[in-house]
């Protein structure tokens, strides 16, 4: 079975063909960061319009990069929530049209899900149970993924994500957006040990916060305005780290004394391609008493490969999704 599917969650505006939930035919990612960087941040607006704009061309790209054509589709499907609602619209409304126009079932898919399946993509054996981590510039949670279609939330951020905070530094800092890769980058340069940041609920439970985090960066560079900004960079950074690592240790050790079979550990999401964090979580690999699937670089950010991975145990499942449906840019998973 091949599954077109769409992503227009938030700035990429992504196609990509999967056959069977796990073989990828094509994947493509239109992104507009370069329309966002001048504000230091993603436009709801701009970010809406440039869908409308991309989404046809990218549609077709993939077609054509896998080597088919619509009318050899066997479903369409989208990220119908959460994210942006102008932004989800488009993806939605499009996949729709499809569906209708060729006569298929349409699949609304949630971006938390997807973002679980882009390591199954990755890795043919791996199959649930395992706990996800999915940390990305809206979104940080632990998720049990007990089997298809079936999850637990175990912690969220009570305010600011990882990325939120990663973007929001690194402008404070003047390094452009996105803040992410350009924190990553600068941190290679610094100590990570070199100024003390807090932990922020290291002991308190599985949920995250990063808000009062940011805020000590700020209060910590104004008191110092000469400090070296590679040294920020790199202890901020290994603060983010040190917290998702240990909160992600905490819910597996749980976890297993629940169900022995949860010895796996998948990330998800933009900031599961921080270097620092995948090299921890791959020192955590190599222990050998915790499996650790990090998936590729390209599947980490936001695409459409993952979606139609997803759209395809969910179709299997639950059957199509109504055309009736829309779009739910607050839609939680779990």
């Amino acid at each position: 079975m091949r599954i077109l599917g769409i992503e227009t969650s938030c700035d990429e505006t992504a196609a990509a063909v999967v056959e069977n939930g796990r073989n990828v035919c094509s994947s493509v990612v239109s992104s507009q960061v370069d329309l966002h960087a001048r504000y230091g941040g993603v436009v709801p607006e701009i970010a809406s319009r440039a869908h409308v704009e991309l989404v046809n061309d990218v549609i077709a790209e993939a077609l054509v990069e896998a080597g088919t054509t619509l009318h050899d589709v066997d479903a369409v499907a989208a990220t119908h929530g959460p994210g942006l609602a102008g932004a989800l619209l488009v993806g939605v409304s499009a996949a729709k049209a499809i569906a209708l126009a060729i006569r298929c079932p349409y699949v609304g898919v949630n971006h938390h899900e997807a973002h679980m399946y882009a390591a199954l993509v990755d890795d043919p054996g791996l199959e649930p149970p395992f706990v996800t981590l999915i940390v990305s510039g809206g979104h940080t949670l632990l998720i049990a993924m007990d089997d298809h279609g079936r999850y637990r939330v175990l912690g969220r951020t009570v305010d600011d994500a990882a990325g939120e905070a990663f973007d929001k530094v690194a402008r404070f800092l003047g390094l452009g957006y996105p803040g992410g890769p350009a924190i990553d980058r600068l941190s290679s340069q610094g100590d990570p040990a070199a100024i003390a940041f807090p932990r922020p609920m290291l002991g308190d439970g599985h949920d995250f916060s990063f808000s009062g985090l940011k805020t000590a960066v700020v209060l910590y560079v104004r008191k110092h305005p000469d400090v070296d900004v590679a040294d920020v960079a790199a202890s901020f950074q290994a603060a983010v780290v040190d917290v998702l690592v240990a909160k992600l240790l905490g819910v597996v050790e749980e976890e297993r004394a629940r169900d022995p079979r949860m010895t796996t550990v998948v990330i998800g999401g933009g900031v599961a391609a921080n270097s620092a964090l995948r090299a921890r979580l791959r020192d955590e690999n190599a222990r050998g008493d915790l499996r650790v699937v990090l998936p590729s670089i390209g599947l980490c950010t936001d695409n459409a490969a993952m979606v139609a991975s997803a759209a395809w145990w969910r179709l299997a499942a639950d059957g199509p999704t109504s055309l009736a449906s829309g779009a739910y840019p607050a839609l939680r998973i779990g």
